[in-house]
């Protein structure tokens, strides 16, 4: 492994949290709680394994329980807000010794202070489930279980690393072999499945949100500071139309309030969440439909956003027969880029302008609700599958101007994504170093 450019004095600088809990006690009365974020009907919990998990008219009843006699608990504090640099770092990758040794000593030797590992990942393997209640979803070989965290996240803690915990939402080609009736349905009464022959499990049923609430407390209980939620989305290739489910009008709304029950479920044992969304699902309301991921809907619902802008995802103007190619390229914030991956500050910088201009929507319709932070995913890899003349090495150089679009826009966070976890290849971490 080649040495990093050590500083002795580097600091890693945490932003400072306001008071999430205010608590305001009335002499002989009650006891009224008020949690920092957008409000919510209150009373919400986690459901009960045995709720009915077809969909039905009750998962959109939004009416207020009747409050608890008894006096809400005082919430525990979240972890301090930090401007996370990080990267993301796969099971298979992490759970290598010799891997991971390499991974932290970048953490350790350059300027990153966050990384994000997967408990729950695309292929539907999951840490073990300790809550017994949830034995029928736990896989039956040793091989789809990510193993336990704690030592590691307590390794990460001790060099003052940000962590989070990465779980794939509706995707899941293990759930939903197990729990098929928690499926997206297909129209002639089998499960449906997606262009590539993938099972999801359907965002309407609230079981569902039960299972992944349950992977997020098991996070918790590990040390993890943040769970981020992934694919929490509909699927859009395949069928769409075979599929069982309500209009897409109503996807955007769920998908909505699914990420504000995750948000209070997590808060409740003091860890912070946050979701990947879809890029264009800040430049196209139709996409944004499509997927059920509206911007200004999930602002006040999270504590941060990434949006996964991969310059090397844009359509470009290569034939409509080749790998992201329309013939014409991407238009993102009124800029037509014909190649885009050979302009990361670009794409980069006037895609966050879309998701600048939503917050700025929200801020000046909802002047006094807290809002996520925006904190990018940025492109990691050399995506050479695009053909020549449409790609580029990713290395340090790469890395730094998509880092600088996002100061260049205004916003401070990012994260790097790199589907095999290497960041040291053609020294992509010279990129971190102070």
């Amino acid at each position: 492994m080649r040495k990093y450019n050590k500083k002795n004095n580097k600091t890693k600088k945490r932003i400072p949290v306001f008071s999430i809990v205010i608590v305001i006690a009335f002499a002989l009365t009650t006891v009224v709680l008020f949690s920092q974020g957008m409000a919510d009907a209150p009373g919400r919990s986690i459901l009960s394994p045995d709720v009915d998990p077809s969909p039905t008219d009750d998962l959109f009843n939004t009416s207020t329980p009747t409050p608890s006699a008894s006096p809400d608990p005082v919430l525990p504090d979240l972890p301090p807000r930090v401007q996370v640099r990080g990267i993301w770092v796969g099971a298979a990758h992490y759970q290598d010794r010799e891997q991971m040794k390499i991974h932290l000593e970048m953490l350790e030797n350059t300027t990153l202070n966050a990384i994000v590992l997967d408990v729950k990942n695309e292929a539907g393997q999951v840490i073990h489930l300790s809550n017994d209640d949830f034995a029928a979803w736990r896989p039956e070989m040793e091989t789809n279980v990510i193993q336990d965290h704690t030592n590691l996240v307590t390794e990460l803690k001790s060099l003052d690393i940000y962590t989070i915990a990465r779980i794939v939402c509706f995707k899941d080609p293990i759930g939903t072999v197990r729990q098929p009736q928690n499926a997206i349905q297909h129209r002639n009464g089998n499960v449906w499945r997606d262009a590539a022959d993938i099972r999801w499990l359907n965002p309407f049923n609230k079981a569902n949100w039960e299972y992944i609430a349950q992977i997020g407390l098991e996070a918790a209980k590990m040390g993890f500071d943040e769970i981020q939620l992934d694919y929490v989305r509909f699927p859009v290739s395949g069928a769409l139309s075979d599929r069982v489910l309500p209009d897409a009008d109503e996807f955007a709304p769920i998908i909505a309030e699914f990420a504000g029950f995750m948000r209070d479920t997590m808060h409740a044992v003091g860890v912070r969440v946050s979701a990947d969304i879809f890029a264009i699902s800040g430049i196209s309301n139709n996409d944004s439909r499509l997927l059920g991921q509206d911007v200004q809907m999930l602002l006040p619902q999270l504590d941060a956003i990434s949006p996964m802008i991969y310059p090397s995802h844009f359509a470009n103007e290569g034939p409509q027969n080749t790998t992201m190619g329309n013939g014409v390229g991407s238009f993102i914030n009124g800029v037509l880029f014909t190649r885009p991956a050979l302009e990361p500050h670009g794409v980069v910088y006037n895609t966050l302008q879309h998701f600048r201009r939503h917050i700025d929507d929200f801020i000046t319709n909802n002047p006094d609700v807290p809002i996520a932070e925006m904190r990018p995913f940025l492109q990691g890899s050399n995506d050479n599958y695009l053909g020549e003349g449409f790609w580029k090495p990713y290395g340090p150089d790469e890395f730094r101007a998509q880092m600088q679009a996002v100061y260049d826009a205004g916003f401070h966070e990012w994260i790097f994504w790199n589907n095999v976890s290497d960041y040291t290849f053609q020294d992509r971490y010279q990129a971190f170093l102070p």
